[in-house]
């Protein structure tokens, strides 16, 4: 054991700890600072970077003893930066955070970006941000928040950031530290209120459905489906017509059809979700079986999130005059709409969008357009659907506390 003393975020940390033992691991155990979380343990993800002395630093392969004397700044130590506090609201607004767990390190390489290369553009932010892993946000959101920070110190330079960026070139670019710590104030847990009685009742879908956002392989699952009342054949006949299946999906447009290929657009509107995907598509069928799998990829023109899926739909014969489409959506998405993939809401808002689609299916079967009439797209309104869902998501809750 051997004596460790540091300036930990402008406070000097002293303790005992063994030779051996990492700065990650000191600071975690022997400061109790639990910001700093280890990942890989080997140098490889960057999720515990610090900064020791202004630079970062892999705090999982330091020797905590190698730091002696040093100034370690963790991500509890950032309230007094000018450089951070406009990281955390460019974060904040491009979404560039999910479930957290590499953010103190990315946060760290971010401000040495912003410090160390003031005029780097897109392509070394990336350079700059890949020894850090990320498995959650596809890091469209952070580069884009980097890219925003330095955008703004461009166009309206900074004197504290600039003071830092001096600093930092004689090696002396720790975070400032704060005269008077920011106390947590703490908060009082309210309940929700019950409701109403005699309020209005969203109706359910029809579609049985799979645990939400159960996950195979690449992406995001769910399963329902719907009943036709009409025969298979016809149904089948329906459901392989790309146009006119188009017309019953909210929101989906065919730009170009060609065989079993189709480009378009497909427009959602969620509460704060908003997306208009452009791309292509192809049908892989199965006529014997009835069976086909959609494939689809676009991208975002305003997010330039990118979505790629495969709608599976097999039809089943329930009787003579009626069919069951059974549907499995398998979906992932890459950029700051991400964090809304596997969200429980946005999980009953497809499988509501899945019981439409089949509503507006029986729809066009009893009202077939004439013949050389293009077929009306389907109305959708996202509000309505919004606030239904949310209606009978808040219903499911309560009942569970029953």
């Amino acid at each position: 054991m051997v004596q460790v003393t540091l300036e930990v975020n402008g406070k000097r940390v002293s303790h005992e700890a063994p030779a051996r033992m990492h700065l990650g691991d000191f600071l975690r155990d022997q400061a109790r600072l639990t910001g700093t979380h280890l990942g890989c343990e080997h140098g490889v993800c960057g999720a515990c970077t610090v900064l020791v002395d202004g630079a970062p630093v892999r705090s999982c392969i330091s020797f905590a003893v190698a730091c002696e004397g040093r100034q370690v700044t963790t991500i509890e130590g950032y309230d007094a930066d000018p450089v951070m506090q406009r990281l955390r609201a460019a974060f904040t607004k491009h979404h560039a955070l999910q479930c957290g767990y590499c953010t103190p390190g990315m946060l760290a390489t971010s401000r040495d970006i912003v410090l160390r290369l003031p005029d780097a553009d897109e392509s070394r932010v990336r350079v700059e941000l890949s020894g850090n892993l990320c498995r959650c946000t596809g890091y469209m959101g952070i580069v884009a928040a980097v890219m925003s920070v330095l955008a703004d110190l461009r166009a309206q330079p900074d004197d504290a950031v600039q003071a830092l960026r001096a600093a930092q070139l004689q090696g002396h670019g720790a975070a400032p530290v704060m005269e008077k710590p920011v106390v947590f104030a703490g908060f009082t847990p309210t309940m929700a209120a019950p409701a109403a009685e005699g309020a209005p009742v969203a109706a359910a879908p029809e579609a049985a459905a799979a645990p939400a956002g159960k996950k195979e392989g690449r992406g995001s699952q769910i399963d329902g489906g719907f009943q036709v009342p009409f025969p298979a054949d016809q149904v089948w006949a329906f459901m392989v017509d790309l146009p006119a299946l188009a017309s019953c999906l909210p929101g989906a447009s065919i730009e170009s059809h060609e065989g079993d290929r189709v480009k378009g657009k497909v427009a959602i509107k969620f509460g704060p979700m908003a997306a208009a995907f452009n791309g292509a598509a192809r049908l892989e069928r199965d006529d014997a079986a009835m069976r086909a799998v959609f494939r689809g990829a676009g991208q975002d023109s305003l997010s330039q999130s990118r979505a790629n899926g495969d709608i599976t739909y097999q039809l089943e014969a329930l009787s003579p005059t009626e069919t069951r489409v059974n549907v499995n959506l398998l979906y992932s998405l890459q950029g700051p709409l991400a964090q809304f993939s596997r969200s429980g809401l946005v999980q009953d808002f497809v499988r509501r969008m899945i019981a439409d689609f089949g509503n507006n299916v029986t729809a066009r079967l009893r009202q077939p357009a004439g013949q050389g009439e293009p077929l009306a797209q389907a109305s959708f309104n996202p509000t309505a659907m919004f606030f239904s869902v949310l209606w009978a998501r808040i219903k499911r809750w309560f009942r569970r506390g029953d």
